[in-house]
């Protein structure tokens, strides 16, 4: 379940993992409506990363997908082109997002940035998932 505790718990994962990566990044936990629950900056961090993370929990939350999952359906002439000026740049095709689930149930989403390779802020993501019991996501792409 998301709840203040797990989110925060979530937080300490995803920077344990940046640590052992040698990186330094922002996570984002926000509830099913892409509401901010939880939020962390590691010191050293990218001034930038928290946009970045924000974007990428909120997409997953509201899409029920990965961040960077959804790419290949934002290019011209496929059915969602033009989503992110759609919803005022609001969302982010960039990998580092994962949405957090209870059963089939969107409840929220997890948001990496910071990393000079988004497959690290991935990493940092599903360690993530662990704090609400979460350890596998399963991709469309």
């Amino acid at each position: 379940m998301l709840n203040l505790s797990k989110s925060k718990e979530a937080l300490e994962l995803s920077e344990k993992k940046a640590k052992e990566l040698g990186i330094k990044v922002t996570t984002v936990v926000v509830d099913e409506h892409g509401t901010l629950v939880a939020m962390s900056r590691m010191d050293g961090a990218f001034y930038i990363s928290p946009k970045f993370a924000s974007m990428k929990a909120y997409t997953s939350a509201l899409l029920g997908l990965p961040s960077g999952d959804i790419a290949p359906y934002t290019e011209e002439g496929k059915p969602y082109f033009g989503l992110n000026a759609a919803f005022s740049n609001e969302l982010i095709t960039l990998a580092g997002g994962l949405p957090i689930k209870d059963g089939d149930k969107v409840v929220g989403g997890v948001g990496v940035g910071g990393s000079l390779d988004v497959n690290d802020d991935v990493k940092c993501a599903e360690e993530a998932l662990k704090a609400f019991g979460k350890t596998e996501v399963k991709s469309v792409a």
